[in-house]
């Protein structure tokens, strides 16, 4: 089967079969088992490749299944291996105790990795459990956010030059010289 070959009037059936058929992270069980209690048998299954009386139609549409098959295990195990990667890469455990001040930065998602917080009384009726990335740590003063001492550098003093050439009347991308009475950059 070809990569840019997309037939998915005869496509269909073999792109929802082993969806419905297969294990899925949100149930742990299949669609198929969820709604009917049961597994459909696949026509895997009952084929049997030796056969002579096997119809032309239906070796090629099981092949070209089992090579769909293949094909989309490879790219999910690729994708599961590049996700792992980069979230091992940049992933650090927080560093949080309990009894610490935090600040959140609160919005409606869903994440695996969460922190139990007990807000104050005009924030109840939110959830009280939110995911780590949005817990930050609470600086009550200016030195608890600098522990090093140092304060924030005081801006440098603005100094008036006497001979200036004035305001700033435009800025150009390149500079325009006018030769034979024409502009040139």
């Amino acid at each position: 089967m070809e990569d840019k070959y997309h037939d998915w009037v005869t496509l269909l059936p073999a792109v929802q079969l082993p969806y419905n058929t297969s294990q899925h992270s949100t149930t742990g069980k299949s669609p198929s088992l969820v709604k009917k209690g049961w597994n459909p048998s696949l026509p895997v299954d009952h084929l049997e490749k030796n056969l002579l009386t096997i119809h032309a139609t239906a070796k090629d549409f099981h092949d070209m299944w089992k090579r769909t098959c293949d094909k989309a295990a490879r790219f999910i195990a690729e994708a599961n291996k590049y996700t792992t990667k980069r979230c091992d890469k940049f992933h650090m455990e927080p560093d949080f105790k309990e009894g610490d001040q935090v600040g959140l930065h609160y919005h409606e998602g869903d994440r695996e990795n969460a922190v139990e917080v007990k807000p104050a009384e005009e924030f109840a009726r939110k959830h009280p459990v939110f995911p780590v990335t949005l817990v930050k740590p609470h600086f009550q003063t200016e030195e608890d956010k600098f522990p090093s001492g140092k304060k924030n550098p005081t801006p440098p003093e603005i100094v008036e030059v006497e001979d200036s050439p004035g305001p700033v009347k435009r800025i150009m991308k390149a500079r325009e010289i006018r030769l034979d009475g024409k502009d040139q950059k």
